[in-house]
């Protein structure tokens, strides 16, 4: 994993989002059996508020950080050389400047969401006079990447002569490095970004793909189930209409059966009537003709 690349996202960050970033790369680490790298990531601590407020003004200004860094080196100069006049002119700077770069840190911490109280603001500016001071501050700054708030600087006068950028031109191209490098990183993980996301879609589009195919077999398939279902009723259509009309055929014979059957009754009935009259005809007359 790039350690380097996630510090810039994770100091980037406001300091509530912090420690859940980090953490979770840290457990992507440890998944991806990089140990060092998890440890490397956990190490990063999460920003005091006044400290975020001060690097979020070196990243979103960086002009403004390099202006800064720049009156460092006239205080440096005028200390140096003892004159008293530039001593004057570049103290009151310093004053105005650095409490006008607090309200300008403060005022980016609100937009974006973070905003900063009377005492966070003081620690801001005493921040800003700690990078004057300090070559270790001054560094951290630059980068974005200052974690708590420097000691109060009691005595600019004895800061040593590389305590920050020793010109206010290398400072200002110092600045605008650092500035060029972070936008080609941001560059870097935006097209790093695109590419997982392209490579997704693509992945997208190749399960939709499968999907369709799927769907349309299955949808040829039904319809060929469809059109046999249809045939098989048809044909049971055909069978029950020749059922219907065998049935009304038998019907018919069954009415006229038993229409003959009554009447055959009837005749047999008749028939029987005649025979025992012929009988009874019988004995009447062999008893008339007995002696």
């Amino acid at each position: 994993m790039d350690v380097e690349q996630i510090a810039e996202e994770l100091y980037g960050l406001r300091p509530g989002e912090f420690t859940t970033a980090r953490d979770a790369y840290v457990a992507e680490a440890r998944r991806a059996k990089d140990a060092a790298s998890a440890r490397a990531i956990a190490a990063l601590r999460r920003p005091a508020l006044a400290a975020w407020a001060a690097n979020l003004l070196a990243r979103r200004q960086p002009e403004e950080a390099a202006r800064f860094l720049a009156l460092g080196e006239t205080l440096r100069e005028a200390h140096r050389t003892l004159d008293g006049e530039q001593l004057r002119v570049a103290g009151r700077r310093q004053h105005q400047l650095v409490g006008a770069l607090a309200r300008t840190a403060a005022a980016l911490a609100r937009e974006a969401g973070q905003p900063v109280s009377g005492t966070v603001l003081h620690e801001v500016e005493q921040t800003l006079q700690g990078v004057l001071a300090r070559a270790d501050v001054a560094e951290q700054w630059l980068k974005g990447r200052l974690v708590k708030v420097p000691e109060a600087a009691v005595d600019f006068a004895a800061v040593a002569p590389d305590g920050v950028p020793a010109h206010p031109a290398r400072a200002e191209e110092a600045v605008r490095t650092k500035e060029r490098e972070r936008r080609g990183e941001r560059r870097l993980r935006d097209l790093e970004r695109a590419r997982a996301a392209a490579k997704d879609a693509e992945a997208v589009v190749g399960r939709c793909e499968r999907e369709l195919g799927e769907a349309r077999d299955a949808r040829e398939a039904a319809a060929a189930e469809v059109e046999a279902a249809a045939g098989r009723v048809r044909g049971l259509e055909r069978e029950l209409q020749e059922a219907r009309s065998t049935k009304s055929a038998a019907e018919a014979i069954a009415q006229e059966a038993r229409t003959t059957t009554k009447t055959a009754e009837r005749a047999l009935r008749e028939a029987r009537k005649a025979a025992e009259q012929a009988v009874h005809d019988v004995h009447r007359l062999e008893q008339q003709t007995e002696p």
